[in-house]
């Protein structure tokens, strides 16, 4: 996360997303032609967060019916670095989601992710949920997206956050839930639960895939893939 974002003062040019997001995770170059005429050309450096194209294709190449699972809903992100503010935008500005909790062990992270949010317009909804009971209380989210590794929970601070999950997937509406880590394996810990409680989960590969795709328009100044 700090890499994505110190890069941006080194770009000549940033993406309106990644502008928003805060966030660089992708840089290609296109050649300036000089200003005094001739033939000298300037590689421009240019920066761009294809981790929301990876977040929003998931679901919608996966997803048949997002108008009944996901549109018009609450969301939720699990995590506070940049693929969790990634998530945020895509949910915010492209699924339509009406709320977005945010569950995570780190309060600061969470508090700094919705500060930002709200600094580039697009915070106002955020939710952080921060206990068992809070959760309880709170609507089935219809899209998830977990961004955060597959480590079992050891402090009081990632049990509390594991607990709040759980809690969130045990409700009685389903939704879709994308696990964004894939390493070392896809079939994480998270990815059982939801799998167990009846959500339709997609595996972070499919993030990768799509990212992959958006990122090769780019670098080969091709028509993105639809």
């Amino acid at each position: 996360m700090p890499n994505k974002i110190s890069i941006m003062d080194h770009l000549d040019e940033i993406t309106q997303e990644c502008l928003e997001i805060g966030a660089c995770n992708t840089i290609y170059f296109q050649d300036e032609t000089s200003s005094t005429g001739n033939n000298n050309r300037r590689r421009r450096l240019y920066g761009t967060n294809t981790d929301v194209i990876g977040v929003r294709e998931s679901f919608y190449q996966n997803i048949p019916n997002p108008s009944l699972i996901f549109h018009d809903k609450p969301a939720m992100v699990i995590g506070g670095g940049g693929a969790a503010r990634s998530a945020v935008y895509a949910l915010q500005k492209w699924m339509r989601a009406t709320r977005i909790y945010l569950v995570n062990r780190d309060r600061a992270e969470v508090e700094a992710v919705i500060r930002d949010c709200r600094d580039r317009g697009y915070g106002d909804s955020l939710v952080h949920v921060a206990t068992e009971e809070q959760a309880r209380t709170l609507e089935a989210p219809g899209a998830i997206v977990a961004c955060v590794p597959d480590f079992a929970p050891v402090t009081a601070e990632e049990k509390t956050a594991r607990a709040i999950v759980e809690t969130f997937l045990k409700k009685e509406r389903k939704g879709a839930m994308l696990e964004m880590c894939y390493n070392p394996t896809p079939y994480t810990e998270l990815w059982s639960l939801a799998v167990r409680e009846g959500w339709q989960v997609i595996l972070g590969t499919e993030a990768m895939i799509w990212q992959g795709f958006e990122q090769v328009s780019l670098f080969c100044r091709l028509a993105a893939a639809k």
